[in-house]
């Protein structure tokens, strides 16, 4: 009923824009239409570079995908297009109609650019834009800065924004404003990405080659976006050099990577294909293989991963161009003993998209895009003849539709529709052995639809108040479960002067889909689950508010944002929960409600030999789980907050050009210490199987409430330099040294047993501090020929 309801509604809509946009209509009689595509030399789109026409105070930026519109007059007029570390276009036009037309910018090797946030959103642009809470990251940005074992991570620099915490040291889990891991939509190319984590998260599955930019939103979320509660990762493959071949790749301390990029029928069209594995295994397997035959030696378990990205895109004619985006990636962890004892683990993401891009005029294209995402995971365990299988995935078929529509300079009009059919495998067991006497099986497999219809309006109300307004219509069904929602969306930016705005938003969100883990980190076990009977929604809201200011000659931006969220049904499990190839889990799930607030302070420089930024988040997390389902929910049902709740986090990010060869980087990070929970005392108990009976009593922990104790503070600095060798220094040498003064942060606490050397009684209990990584130095080689 709603999906037939709101699909009339949508293709109403659609039919009085496409009749509004007929080209030859009056409105377009006195102004003149001009719309394109700014990239770069090597084919790469570049978001916001400047499109203007000095000389009548007008201009525009391109978006996420490079597109820009402008609306002049008719007649003569001088464009200027620029974009940071890229040569200027000047061009001459006489307009007597719209037209498309499109600009290639060469890079400008002789100027501090290329080391600078090229094709990023300027701060002019942040300061004028509607959305808050938005962080844009160029890949060349993420390449200067120092990495663990020199493995560049997209997802480990955005947690170096405010708002943005991480799982855990050295992984590359996000926790946004008080959000679960699974409260971030991670979209590849508009494609969905459940798993975006390597080496149990100590990586991301995003190739720093492959990747052009990222945009985080979290908060003002546009309404073409839905799903999840907390966060937007929405990254963007690059599309290839359009005008020759080029090779570039790396080689460093745990991994090599290489790419391969060129034309298609050079001019039209383009291809890259991104490659990368690790070589932990081929150390082990040498050192194996040494030891083999020696006593009490424990072979080592291997373990490597690899990923491959590739995409192309082909212009096939003046309004119509495709693209086709793929993604593999594996990790496979394996182990084998000489006592006939093998283990072996593998998980991965699998994705496809094919998107087809349509001009109907200047005023109005579409992006239609067909996708296929595939999470999953198998563990094998087999000795001698038994074998034990348990494994688990999700699938999604997804078909959507983007419009944007500009009637004109007021108003930017975007309006679409999606929809995904999703297969949980939220179980699959099997076990047998080799004679026959054992062989037993369940998999549990559910389904859901879900769609949504979209729209909202960027308006400008007048030179200083602009506002957008959004709604999208959500709707989601497994077996006879139906859900769905409104989700307004409104946000408002005033400029007090060209130098200072205010920018307030609310947004409300629904999720259908739910991760069903015990732990505070994302792990490859982890199960997708769809809302069904005693499941419900997940549904949150967020307002947020602050200023923008332009200081020193707009070369830095200051901005301040606080935020408030709430959300209901929130997710949680009873204790002594049965997770895997469990036929009844609804009945393990508890819920609750959870809110947090804060202030996130940012200050940022994009232009001259130093740039980078300072950010500092204060801010609370809470939780509450009332007793229900026969527990007694978690603390009794009183107030606590999640393990990633953390009261201060400061990052400093420097990038310094020392010569047009030598770059230095550095960052800093300090967050308040994880929270934990740990015994206040324990209690002896004689009699008990196991201890010392009449001598030793088994000693039993008391545990006060849920995440009471916080881990000492967390401090590292990480420092590196770039420098560029050869003549026309595309190669270079990148020095990393993670965690530079060798700070033993906690990774957990344990307690260790004291005892009396005489007697063998225990005295007591020693907190045992486990710190992760010591100071890391690496060194990768990358190469561009």
């Amino acid at each position: 009923m709603v999906f037939s309801l709101t699909t009339r509604c949508f293709w109403i809509v659609t039919l009085l824009v496409l009749l509004n946009a007929v080209p030859g209509r009056a409105q377009e009689a006195a102004r003149i239409t001009l719309s394109g595509t700014v990239r770069g030399a090597h084919g790469e789109t570049l978001p916001g570079a400047s499109v203007a026409v000095p000389a009548l105070a007008t201009g525009t930026a391109a978006d996420s995908v490079g597109h820009y519109r402008l609306s002049l007059p008719a007649g003569r007029v001088q464009l200027v297009v620029t974009s940071i570390g890229y040569r200027t276009i000047t061009r001459d036009l006489n307009l007597t109609k719209s037209q498309r037309l499109s600009f290639d910018l060469e890079e400008n090797n002789q100027e501090l650019g290329e080391v600078l946030v090229t094709g990023s959103v300027s701060l002019e642009q942040k300061l004028k834009t509607t959305q808050m809470g938005v962080e844009h990251l160029n890949i060349r940005e993420a390449k200067l800065l120092p990495a663990l074992f020199g493995e560049v991570d997209i997802l480990k620099t955005l947690q170096l924004k405010p708002g943005v915490q991480s799982g855990g040291e050295g992984t590359s889990g996000l926790f946004v404003r008080g959000g679960s891991s699974d409260q971030n939509l991670v979209l590849l190319d508009n494609t969905v990405v459940y798993n975006p984590n390597h080496l149990f998260g100590l990586f991301s599955v995003f190739n720093s080659d492959a990747v052009q930019s990222v945009d985080l939103y979290k908060s003002g979320f546009p309404a073409q976006f839905g799903g999840r509660l907390s966060s937007v990762v929405d990254v963007k493959l690059r599309e290839g050099d359009r005008q020759k071949y080029v090779a570039t790749g790396g080689i460093g301390l745990i991994s090599s990577r290489g790419t391969l990029e060129g034309p298609i029928n050079k001019g039209k069209g383009s291809f890259i294909v991104s490659g990368r594995r690790t070589y932990f295994d081929i150390f082990t397997r040498a050192l194996n293989k040494r030891n083999e035959g020696k006593e009490d030696y424990s072979p080592i378990p291997d373990y490597y991963f690899y990923d491959l990205n590739a995409k192309a895109n082909y212009t096939l004619g003046e309004k119509d161009q495709l693209f086709l985006t793929g993604y593999l990636g594996r990790d496979i962890f394996g182990f084998s003993s000489t006592g006939g004892f093998n283990f072996s683990f593998q998980w991965g993401n699998t994705l496809g998209a094919l998107r087809w891009n349509h001009v109907f005029s200047p005023k109005l294209f579409v992006n239609t895009t067909a996708s296929v995402s595939d999470y999953k995971y198998s563990l094998v365990n087999k000795l001698d003849q038994f074998s034990f299988t348990l494994g688990s995935r999700i699938t999604d078929y997804t078909g959507r539709t983007d419009f944007e529509y500009t009637p004109d300079d007021r108003h930017q009009v975007k309006f679409g529709a999606t929809a995904t059919q999703h297969t949980f495998g939220v179980g699959r067991l099997d076990a047998n052995s080799g004679d026959g006497r054992v062989n037993f099986g369940s998999d549990v497999n559910y389904y859901g639809l879900d769609g949504a219809v979209y729209a909202s309006d960027n308006y400008k109300a007048t030179d200083k108040l602009q506002l957008e307004g959004g709604l999208r219509l959500t709707g989601f069904r497994s077996g006879d479960n139906q859900y769905g929602g409104l989700e307004p969306r409104a946000a408002a930016r005033y400029s007090l002067n060209e130098k200072t705005s205010f920018k307030l938003n609310y947004a409300l969100m629904y999720q259908y889909v739910h991760l069903v883990t015990n732990s505070g980190a994302t792990l490859p076990t982890d199960i997708w689950y769809p809302s069904r009977l005693r499941v419900k929604p997940q549904r949150s809201q967020q307002v947020s508010g602050g200023g923008s200011f332009l200081l020193f000659g707009g070369k830095y931006l200051l901005t301040n944002e606080l935020y408030y969220k709430w959300g209901q049904n929130q997710v949680d499990f009873r204790d002594g929960a049965q997770l895997f190839a469990n036929p009844d889990l609804d009945a393990e799930f508890i819920f609750g409600k959870s809110w947090a607030y804060g202030n996130e302070i940012y200050l940022e420089k994009k232009t001259g030999r130093t740039t980078g930024w300072i950010g500092y988040t204060l801010a609370w997390s809470w939780r509450n789980f009332q007793p229900q389902n026969g527990t007694n929910g978690v603390n009794n049902g009183r107030d606590f907050h999640p393990n990633y709740d953390r009261r201060h986090n400061l990052t400093v990010v420097v990038m310094h050009q020392l010569n047009p060869r030598l770059s230095l980087t550095a960052s800093f990070i300090y967050t308040s210490g994880n929270l934990t929970t740990l015994p206040l005392g324990r209690f002896g108990v004689q009699d008990i199987p196991g201890s010392s009976v009449g001598i030793d009593p088994r000693p039993v922990p008391i545990y006060p409430d849920r995440n009471s104790y916080r881990l000492i503070p967390y401090h590292r600095l990480d420092l590196g330099a770039v420098y560029k060798v050869g003549t026309r220094r595309n190669n270079d040498l990148t020095l990393s040294i993670y965690n530079a003064y060798n700070r033993r942060n906690a990774y957990f606490v344990f307690f260790d047993t004291v005892r009396d050397k005489a007697t063998n009684r225990t005295t007591g209990f020693a907190a045992k501090q486990v710190s992760l990584f010591p100071v890391i130095p690496s060194l990768t080689y990358n190469f561009r020929f």
